[in-house]
């Protein structure tokens, strides 16, 4: 109930705040095509990045491998030119770190922790909870060893 408290009346009361001090300061026809400008920018970053990823997506099927990262990748894409072609500055400012590539693996890392945490799946392991299921137990002898991902059958 919080988010969408904050999704739908603070994010847009704080849009519409910057938005008036920006247009005190500069002047109200500067402020609309600086909006114009940056919804403009971002349809064109958005495109460029989205390719990017579609084709790095493209690259990791073909060599046979889950493109986990690439899907992630490419809705933070799609969620940062979404923020971007909205009219607002806080918006522009977090879309731009979404489809930044370096700010985007910053975004991508940290929601991948959080979603772990959130849903208590180990990161290592891929169980829920830091207890084996009964009967088993943690290979604590190093008697583990590492597969490579299966290949995808075309």
């Amino acid at each position: 109930m919080a988010a969408l408290v904050l999704l739908f009346i603070v994010i847009p009361i704080a849009e519409l705040y910057v938005i008036l001090k920006v247009g005190d300061l500069i002047g109200i026809l500067p402020t609309i095509a600086l909006l114009i400008a940056d919804s403009l920018f971002g349809a064109w970053l958005m495109r460029s990045q989205g390719r990017v990823v579609w084709q790095r997506f493209q690259g990791t099927m073909q060599a046979g491998r889950i493109p986990h990262r690439e899907v992630f990748d490419g809705v933070l894409v799609i969620f940062g030119g979404a923020f971007l072609i909205t009219p607002g500055f806080i918006t522009d400012i977090v879309g731009v770190l979404l489809l930044l590539p370096p700010t985007r693996s910053l975004f991508r890392r940290w929601l991948v922790r959080r979603g772990g945490r959130m849903f208590g799946i180990s990161m290592a392991t891929g169980r829920r909870g830091g207890v084996p299921p009964s009967g088993q137990d943690w290979d604590v002898e190093g008697t583990a060893y590492e597969t490579d991902q299966p290949q995808i059958e075309r």
